[in-house]
């Protein structure tokens, strides 16, 4: 039996983040989408806040709030900005975290406690051209040189990737993908040119280049050739953040979807008179019901140390799809308001459908959950 009651603690942490998302990040939304950028001061401000490492224990610089914390902020934070969100979320839920996953107790101290605090911004840099859904198949290598690592390579779509001050890397040795935490002042190191998105365009992307960049033997993640192990656990709990960022976004729709039918009147009557706009508001609250269950049911049993990895794949499928359907829905009851920049429907259809590809795409994580039901089957 789940308990899905927050605790007092967790709770004092949702009003927080709640009241500063109302007063501090909605009011730059539109901005941080026109602009492309997040400002600095909103960045400090989080910072300042500890949500940059909320989920991480206290001794590594963290708020000890497990990943039901982490759920938590990034539910809030997506009510008001999903660039903000997904900033957060690549630098914490799987920048920081491939640290704390596969890391030594040195590299912990070293970039963990400081990315926690949020004095340096932390990216997670696997993808690559050839090597997207078949993210086994990457062509960035690391060969020794003494008591070194170079690294030589192209990333592509690196959320942060412009801005951060440390990479998860990942690349090929002779034993295997192996992870490297990468500073990105080093020499021969390149990120290239924000780019131009469709949605979250706050969030910044990039394609980055390693030339030659000599890494210290004490920089690997882990052990070497175990560097695959270490990114697909790492993207199980991005996954459950990225539900939770779902979840926050279709919240928020919901509520502006459900105050605008009650005010906008069609043949001298509000809209939430009309059975066609009740049903859409009623599946809206049905997907929303659905996509809660599931991201707090599996960040307890994240928390709780049970193997999660089916869980986040069906979290990250329903909650990102779900999305996209309750942006239509809200989209359809504004109208041709719901069309316009003027409210925020418009940038939540657009920074919605992103969810339904990185961090793994819906059929990918159809893949991971076929697979896992054939096993248990008994026919894998």
């Amino acid at each position: 039996m789940t308990n899905f009651e927050f605790t007092e603690e967790q709770k004092m942490l949702r009003d927080m983040v709640r009241d500063f998302t109302k007063n501090e990040i909605k009011p730059l939304a539109r901005k941080i989408d026109e602009e492309e950028r997040i400002p600095q001061e909103l960045i400090q401000k989080i910072a300042e806040l500890g949500l940059l490492g909320v989920s991480f224990p206290t001794e590594y610089g963290g708020g000890g709030f497990g990943e039901v914390g982490y759920c938590i902020v990034l539910e809030e934070i997506a009510r008001g900005c999903l660039s903000t969100s997904t900033f957060i979320g690549a630098h914490q839920s799987i920048g920081a975290n491939a640290i704390y996953i596969g890391g030594s107790e040195e590299l912990k101290k070293k970039y963990l406690v400081p990315l926690a605090e949020g004095k340096l911004i932390g990216g997670f840099a696997l993808t690559e051209a050839t090597a997207g859904s078949d993210s086994f198949n990457l062509r960035t290598r690391a060969t020794r040189d003494g008591d070194d690592w170079i690294i030589n390579g192209e990333k592509l779509w690196i959320t942060n990737g412009g801005i951060a001050d440390v990479l998860s890397v990942f690349a090929r040795t002779e034993r295997g993908i192996t992870a490297f935490v990468v500073e990105t002042k080093s020499k021969g190191f390149h990120a290239g040119p924000p780019e131009h998105k469709m949605g979250i365009r706050g969030s910044i992307t990039n394609a980055l280049t390693f030339d030659n960049v000599r890494v210290p033997k004490e920089n690997m993640i882990g052990e070497e050739g175990r560097g695959f192990l270490i990114a697909m656990k790492t993207l199980d709990a991005g996954r459950l953040g990225l539900g939770a960022a779902c979840l926050g976004a279709a919240r928020e729709l919901l509520e502006l979807s459900t105050k605008f039918a009650k005010e906008r009147k069609q043949f001298d009557q509000p809209l939430s008179n009309f059975q066609a706009i009740q049903f859409m508001l009623a599946d809206m609250a049905t997907y929303i019901y659905a996509m809660e269950s599931m991201v707090y049911r599996t960040a307890l049993d994240y928390d709780a140390g049970k193997a999660t990895s089916r869980q986040t794949a069906h979290v990250k499928l329903f909650c990102s799809e779900a999305l996209c359907k309750i942006t239509d829905m809200a989209v359809q009851i504004h109208g041709g308001m719901g069309y316009s920049r003027e409210l925020p429907i418009e940038r939540y259809y657009r920074d919605a459908r992103i969810n339904r590809i990185f961090e793994g795409t819906s059929e990918i994580q159809r893949l991971v959950i076929a697979r896992d039901v054939l096993k248990k089957n008994g026919i894998l």
